[in-house]
Protein backbone atom coordinates (compact mmCIF):
# COMPACT_ATOMS: atom_id res chain seq x y z
CA UNK A 1 0.00 0.00 0.00
CA UNK A 2 1.19 3.53 -0.76
CA UNK A 3 2.40 5.79 2.03
CA UNK A 4 2.06 9.55 2.09
CA UNK A 5 5.80 10.09 2.52
CA UNK A 6 6.83 8.02 -0.49
CA UNK A 7 4.23 9.62 -2.76
CA UNK A 8 5.12 13.18 -1.73
CA UNK A 9 8.89 12.67 -1.59
CA UNK A 10 10.23 14.63 -4.55
CA UNK A 11 6.77 15.84 -5.61
CA UNK A 12 7.34 19.17 -7.38
CA UNK A 13 3.88 20.68 -6.95
CA UNK A 14 2.33 23.39 -4.82
CA UNK A 15 -1.30 22.36 -5.29
CA UNK A 16 -1.92 18.84 -6.53
CA UNK A 17 -1.27 16.03 -4.08
CA UNK A 18 -0.52 18.17 -1.02
CA UNK A 19 -3.66 16.74 0.55
CA UNK A 20 -3.76 12.97 0.12
CA UNK A 21 -6.34 10.31 0.97
CA UNK A 22 -4.79 6.86 0.51
CA UNK A 23 -6.67 3.56 0.36
CA UNK A 24 -5.76 -0.08 0.01
CA UNK A 25 -9.12 -0.67 -1.66
CA UNK A 26 -12.21 1.48 -2.19
CA UNK A 27 -15.34 1.28 -4.29
CA UNK A 28 -14.52 4.38 -6.37
CA UNK A 29 -12.01 7.19 -5.86
CA UNK A 30 -14.31 9.53 -7.80
CA UNK A 31 -17.22 8.82 -5.47
CA UNK A 32 -15.09 9.45 -2.40
CA UNK A 33 -13.55 12.61 -3.87
CA UNK A 34 -17.03 13.96 -4.64
CA UNK A 35 -18.02 13.48 -1.00
CA UNK A 36 -14.89 15.32 0.11
CA UNK A 37 -15.48 18.14 -2.38
CA UNK A 38 -19.10 18.59 -1.35
CA UNK A 39 -17.87 19.02 2.23
CA UNK A 40 -15.40 21.73 1.24
CA UNK A 41 -12.17 19.80 0.59
CA UNK A 42 -9.57 22.07 -0.95
CA UNK A 43 -8.56 22.15 -4.58
CA UNK A 44 -5.76 19.76 -5.46
CA UNK A 45 -6.84 17.09 -2.98
CA UNK A 46 -6.04 13.62 -4.33
CA UNK A 47 -7.62 10.25 -3.53
CA UNK A 48 -5.52 7.26 -4.57
CA UNK A 49 -5.99 3.52 -4.16
CA UNK A 50 -4.42 0.17 -4.98
CA UNK A 51 -7.77 -1.21 -6.18
CA UNK A 52 -11.31 -0.10 -6.95
CA UNK A 53 -14.10 -2.59 -6.31
CA UNK A 54 -16.64 -0.55 -8.28
CA UNK A 55 -14.55 1.65 -10.55
CA UNK A 56 -16.61 3.71 -12.99
CA UNK A 57 -16.05 4.85 -16.52
CA UNK A 58 -18.12 7.09 -18.76
CA UNK A 59 -21.73 6.19 -19.66
CA UNK A 60 -22.01 4.07 -16.51
CA UNK A 61 -19.44 1.57 -17.72
CA UNK A 62 -17.29 -0.29 -15.21
CA UNK A 63 -13.51 0.02 -14.89
CA UNK A 64 -11.51 -3.15 -14.32
CA UNK A 65 -8.17 -3.16 -12.51
CA UNK A 66 -5.75 -5.65 -11.04
CA UNK A 67 -4.79 -4.99 -7.42
CA UNK A 68 -1.50 -3.18 -6.93
CA UNK A 69 -0.57 -2.91 -10.61
CA UNK A 70 -2.15 0.34 -11.83
CA UNK A 71 -2.38 4.03 -11.03
CA UNK A 72 -5.90 4.86 -9.84
CA UNK A 73 -6.64 8.31 -8.49
CA UNK A 74 -9.06 11.23 -8.45
CA UNK A 75 -8.35 14.95 -8.02
CA UNK A 76 -10.57 17.80 -6.88
CA UNK A 77 -10.54 20.85 -9.18
CA UNK A 78 -12.11 24.24 -8.46
CA UNK A 79 -11.28 26.44 -11.46
CA UNK A 80 -13.33 29.58 -12.04
CA UNK A 81 -14.72 28.58 -15.45
CA UNK A 82 -17.89 29.31 -17.36
CA UNK A 83 -20.04 26.25 -18.25
CA UNK A 84 -18.71 26.09 -21.82
CA UNK A 85 -15.08 26.01 -20.69
CA UNK A 86 -15.87 23.30 -18.13
CA UNK A 87 -16.61 21.06 -21.13
CA UNK A 88 -12.94 21.38 -22.12
CA UNK A 89 -11.60 19.85 -18.90
CA UNK A 90 -11.54 16.32 -20.43
CA UNK A 91 -8.98 17.57 -22.95
CA UNK A 92 -6.82 18.94 -20.12
CA UNK A 93 -7.04 15.52 -18.46
CA UNK A 94 -6.23 13.45 -21.53
CA UNK A 95 -3.54 15.73 -22.98
CA UNK A 96 -1.68 15.71 -19.67
CA UNK A 97 -1.93 11.95 -19.28
CA UNK A 98 -0.83 11.37 -22.89
CA UNK A 99 2.26 13.52 -22.43
CA UNK A 100 3.19 11.65 -19.24
CA UNK A 101 2.69 8.24 -20.86
CA UNK A 102 4.96 9.27 -23.73
CA UNK A 103 7.55 10.63 -21.31
CA UNK A 104 7.83 7.48 -19.20
CA UNK A 105 7.38 4.89 -21.96
CA UNK A 106 9.14 6.54 -24.90
CA UNK A 107 6.20 5.45 -27.08
CA UNK A 108 3.79 7.68 -29.00
CA UNK A 109 0.34 7.97 -27.48
CA UNK A 110 -2.99 8.71 -29.10
CA UNK A 111 -5.72 10.93 -27.67
CA UNK A 112 -9.10 9.40 -28.33
CA UNK A 113 -12.04 11.78 -28.33
CA UNK A 114 -12.97 12.97 -25.87
CA UNK A 115 -10.65 11.75 -23.11
CA UNK A 116 -9.08 8.29 -23.47
CA UNK A 117 -5.40 7.65 -24.18
CA UNK A 118 -4.19 4.79 -26.37
CA UNK A 119 -0.89 3.08 -27.06
CA UNK A 120 -0.60 0.99 -30.21
CA UNK A 121 -4.32 1.50 -30.79
CA UNK A 122 -5.30 0.05 -27.41
CA UNK A 123 -6.62 1.83 -24.35
CA UNK A 124 -4.00 2.49 -21.71
CA UNK A 125 -5.68 5.30 -19.78
CA UNK A 126 -9.29 6.18 -19.03
CA UNK A 127 -10.59 9.41 -17.54
CA UNK A 128 -13.88 10.29 -15.86
CA UNK A 129 -14.76 13.97 -15.30
CA UNK A 130 -17.71 14.78 -13.03
CA UNK A 131 -18.73 18.41 -12.48
CA UNK A 132 -21.10 19.95 -9.94
CA UNK A 133 -22.58 23.42 -10.41
CA UNK A 134 -24.20 25.98 -8.16
CA UNK A 135 -26.47 27.74 -10.61
CA UNK A 136 -24.28 28.63 -13.59
CA UNK A 137 -21.11 28.58 -11.49
CA UNK A 138 -18.87 25.53 -11.24
CA UNK A 139 -18.64 24.42 -7.62
CA UNK A 140 -16.10 21.68 -8.25
CA UNK A 141 -15.01 19.03 -10.72
CA UNK A 142 -13.58 15.63 -9.87
CA UNK A 143 -11.10 14.22 -12.36
CA UNK A 144 -10.62 10.47 -12.17
CA UNK A 145 -7.61 8.91 -13.90
CA UNK A 146 -6.89 5.23 -14.37
CA UNK A 147 -3.61 4.25 -16.05
CA UNK A 148 -2.83 0.61 -16.78
CA UNK A 149 0.76 0.40 -15.57
CA UNK A 150 2.03 -3.09 -14.70
CA UNK A 151 -1.07 -5.18 -15.39
CA UNK A 152 -0.42 -8.02 -17.83
CA UNK A 153 -3.70 -9.92 -18.05
CA UNK A 154 -7.09 -8.53 -19.04
CA UNK A 155 -10.53 -10.08 -19.24
CA UNK A 156 -11.67 -11.65 -22.48
CA UNK A 157 -13.78 -8.60 -23.30
CA UNK A 158 -10.79 -6.27 -22.92
CA UNK A 159 -7.93 -8.43 -24.18
CA UNK A 160 -8.04 -6.94 -27.70
CA UNK A 161 -8.91 -3.40 -26.59
CA UNK A 162 -6.70 -2.67 -23.56
CA UNK A 163 -3.00 -2.59 -22.88
CA UNK A 164 -0.56 -1.39 -20.22
CA UNK A 165 2.81 0.30 -20.04
CA UNK A 166 4.39 -2.98 -19.03
CA UNK A 167 2.83 -4.92 -21.90
CA UNK A 168 4.03 -2.36 -24.43
CA UNK A 169 7.52 -1.84 -23.00
CA UNK A 170 8.25 -5.30 -21.57
CA UNK A 171 9.35 -3.89 -18.21
CA UNK A 172 7.86 -2.84 -14.91
CA UNK A 173 7.29 0.79 -13.96
CA UNK A 174 7.50 2.50 -10.58
CA UNK A 175 3.98 3.76 -9.99
CA UNK A 176 5.17 6.25 -7.38
CA UNK A 177 7.43 7.95 -9.91
CA UNK A 178 4.56 7.95 -12.39
CA UNK A 179 2.30 9.58 -9.78
CA UNK A 180 4.78 12.40 -9.20
CA UNK A 181 5.35 13.02 -12.92
CA UNK A 182 1.60 12.99 -13.58
CA UNK A 183 0.75 15.55 -10.89
CA UNK A 184 3.65 17.80 -11.85
CA UNK A 185 2.55 17.78 -15.50
CA UNK A 186 -1.06 18.53 -14.59
CA UNK A 187 -0.04 21.42 -12.38
CA UNK A 188 1.97 22.92 -15.24
CA UNK A 189 -1.07 22.77 -17.53
CA UNK A 190 -3.45 23.89 -14.80
CA UNK A 191 -2.20 27.46 -14.83
CA UNK A 192 -3.78 27.85 -18.28
CA UNK A 193 -6.98 26.16 -17.09
CA UNK A 194 -7.39 28.72 -14.31
CA UNK A 195 -6.98 31.48 -16.88
CA UNK A 196 -9.53 29.83 -19.18
CA UNK A 197 -6.79 29.54 -21.78
CA UNK A 198 -7.22 26.12 -23.38
CA UNK A 199 -5.49 26.84 -26.70
CA UNK A 200 -2.19 25.22 -25.75
CA UNK A 201 -3.95 22.27 -24.12
CA UNK A 202 -6.13 21.66 -27.17
CA UNK A 203 -3.03 21.92 -29.37
CA UNK A 204 -1.33 19.17 -27.36
CA UNK A 205 -4.47 17.05 -27.71
CA UNK A 206 -4.86 17.57 -31.46
CA UNK A 207 -1.26 16.56 -32.12
CA UNK A 208 -2.16 13.14 -30.78
CA UNK A 209 -5.68 12.84 -32.23
CA UNK A 210 -5.30 10.30 -35.03
CA UNK A 211 -9.00 10.44 -35.91
CA UNK A 212 -8.95 14.05 -37.13
CA UNK A 213 -9.01 14.20 -40.90
CA UNK A 214 -10.12 10.58 -41.20
CA UNK A 215 -13.37 8.84 -42.09
CA UNK A 216 -15.41 7.79 -39.06
CA UNK A 217 -18.77 6.28 -38.18
CA UNK A 218 -20.92 7.69 -35.40
CA UNK A 219 -23.65 5.59 -33.79
CA UNK A 220 -26.13 7.64 -31.78
CA UNK A 221 -29.60 6.65 -30.59
CA UNK A 222 -29.72 3.91 -33.20
CA UNK A 223 -28.71 6.25 -36.01
CA UNK A 224 -25.52 5.52 -37.97
CA UNK A 225 -23.75 8.56 -39.43
CA UNK A 226 -20.63 8.41 -41.58
CA UNK A 227 -18.32 11.28 -42.36
CA UNK A 228 -14.92 12.83 -41.95
CA UNK A 229 -13.78 14.09 -38.53
CA UNK A 230 -12.65 17.65 -39.21
CA UNK A 231 -11.85 19.39 -35.95
CA UNK A 232 -13.02 20.36 -32.49
CA UNK A 233 -15.47 23.18 -31.91
CA UNK A 234 -14.65 25.82 -29.29
CA UNK A 235 -16.64 23.88 -26.68
CA UNK A 236 -14.97 20.55 -27.46
CA UNK A 237 -17.63 19.12 -29.76
CA UNK A 238 -16.44 16.93 -32.61
CA UNK A 239 -17.08 18.50 -36.02
CA UNK A 240 -17.92 15.92 -38.67
CA UNK A 241 -18.45 16.54 -42.37
CA UNK A 242 -21.29 14.28 -43.53
CA UNK A 243 -23.07 13.92 -46.85
CA UNK A 244 -25.82 16.15 -45.42
CA UNK A 245 -23.56 18.88 -44.08
CA UNK A 246 -21.48 19.47 -41.00
CA UNK A 247 -22.62 18.22 -37.62
CA UNK A 248 -21.41 18.77 -34.09
CA UNK A 249 -21.31 15.68 -31.92
CA UNK A 250 -21.27 15.73 -28.14
CA UNK A 251 -22.39 12.13 -27.77
CA UNK A 252 -22.32 8.75 -29.43
CA UNK A 253 -20.06 5.81 -30.19
CA UNK A 254 -17.45 6.75 -32.77
CA UNK A 255 -15.23 4.38 -34.72
CA UNK A 256 -12.55 5.03 -37.25
CA UNK A 257 -13.38 3.37 -40.56
CA UNK A 258 -11.98 -0.19 -40.44
CA UNK A 259 -10.96 0.42 -36.82
CA UNK A 260 -12.22 -1.27 -33.68
CA UNK A 261 -11.65 1.52 -31.16
CA UNK A 262 -14.83 3.11 -29.80
CA UNK A 263 -15.03 6.67 -28.55
CA UNK A 264 -17.92 7.91 -26.40
CA UNK A 265 -19.06 11.01 -24.59
CA UNK A 266 -22.09 11.98 -22.58
CA UNK A 267 -23.77 15.08 -23.99
CA UNK A 268 -26.06 15.73 -26.99
CA UNK A 269 -25.50 16.56 -30.66
CA UNK A 270 -26.45 19.59 -32.73
CA UNK A 271 -26.57 20.44 -36.40
CA UNK A 272 -24.52 23.38 -37.65
CA UNK A 273 -24.74 25.00 -41.07
CA UNK A 274 -22.19 24.24 -43.75
CA UNK A 275 -19.67 27.03 -44.25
Amino acid sequence: MYSKDELQDGLQTHLFGRQLHIFDSIDSTNSYAKKLASNGAEEGTVCITEHQSAGRGRLGRSWEDEYGNNLLLSMILRPNLDPVSVGLLPFFASAGAALVIETVSGLPSECKWPNDVLISGKKCCGILLESVFQGNQLDYAVMGIGINVNQIGFSRDLAEKATSLRRECAREFDRRDLFRILLTTYETFYHDVHLGNFQSIISHWKKRAAMLGREITVIQSGEIISGRALDLAEDGALIVETSQGRRLFYAGDVTLTNHHDIISSTMRDHHVPRN
